[in-house]
């Protein structure tokens, strides 16, 4: 039995901040962000617009190119690291604006890995048998944590919410998943603040040291993607699609070149919508599938890694 991804769909926010506007805010330029990241503009969440708000538009893409109606659905997992509140979880709280209920609905949250860790714990409720329609949506509001000053972290992220729906099949489907995690390097990439006695305590804003980030995924999700291939006996010329984190183009064309890909077999995103943490491959995902690139038969390798660090990935055949 296998989990197979039967719909897929995303969302992302209607306002569009380009390269130019950060460059009217911090000493930069459009030339400077996009040769450095790939990236030419992001989308920022509307005022009041929450993560629930766009994981919903999300989903309901997703099922309708499913063709299953949401009363199917017998699991929701959420990927997210802005999540509407401390609790409930945003699963909880999408549960209750798509009017259903009952089945389990919880939280991943390993930042850009997020998605990947959600797909393999769906992955396996499915090929078990404990689910039979499961959604799986990884979506941000990153926007909400990013300190506009900083030039250097204000330049890649974005808000957006993308999301599968997962069925069983004896035919095709999720074929190997990885996951791995090492808390050395927690302080490499973070946001510390919590909430205490009612108070904030800790800096609010997302902090990164961006080429400690560069150097270990690079080198974390080749290893990780020949780690998936191998066991599920697969070689990398037989790969038709590489659907990475969108995080900087740099990274994304450094993965390929280790897993001796060409850059036609990698879906990038990046330059569209930026990095969107938990959202990023299902929104590349989607935009794949919707414009015909991945076919019915085709392998995909998906992976990423996130704050943690947290990293992984998953091999599916359409």
């Amino acid at each position: 039995m296998y989990a197979r991804i039967v719909g897929t769909g995303s969302y992302l926010p209607s306002r569009v901040v380009s390269n130019q506007e950060i460059a009217e805010r911090v000493e930069t330029s459009d030339e400077w962000i996009f040769s450095r990241t790939g990236i030419r503009e992001r989308h920022i969440a509307a005022e009041g617009e929450m993560t629930s708000d766009m994981a919903l538009k999300a989903i309901e893409a997703a099922i309708a190119a499913a063709g299953v109606s949401k009363e199917e659905i017998d699991l929701l997992i959420v990927a997210t690291t802005t999540g509407d509140q401390i609790f409930p979880s945003t699963a909880c709280i999408l549960q209750d604006k798509l009017g259903v209920h009952g089945f389990p609905a919880f939280d991943v949250q390993a930042v850009c890995a997020g998605f990947i860790y959600a797909l393999s714990t769906a992955e396996k409720f499915v090929k078990t048998g404990a689910a039979q329609c499961a959604v799986v949506v990884g979506a941000e509001t990153l926007s909400h944590i990013v300190n506009w000053d900083d030039r250097g972290t204000c330049i890649l992220f974005g808000d957006g919410a993308g999301a599968v729906v997962l069925k069983p099949s004896t035919e095709t489907g999720i074929l190997a998943t990885h996951l791995r995690a090492d808390g050395r390097y927690r302080h490499i990439l973070k946001a510390d603040a919590k909430v205490k006695y009612g108070a904030l305590t800790g800096s609010p804003w997302l902090y990164m040291e961006g080429n400690a980030v560069f150097k270990f995924a690079v080198r974390a999700l080749a290893d990780i993607a020949v780690e998936t291939l191998e066991a599920a006996g697969i070689e990398q010329a037989e790969i038709d699609w590489l659907v990475p984190h969108q995080a900087n183009i740099r990274i994304i064309e450094s993965t390929a070149k280790h897993l001796g890909l060409s850059m036609d077999k990698v879906v990038v995103t990046v330059a569209e919508h930026g990095n969107t943490s938990a959202a990023s491959i299902p929104l590349a995902l989607d935009t794949a599938v919707r414009d015909g690139r991945i076919k019915a038969g085709h392998k995909v390798l998906m992976e990423g890694i996130g704050g943690g660090f947290a990293w992984g990935s998953v091999l599916v055949q359409f």
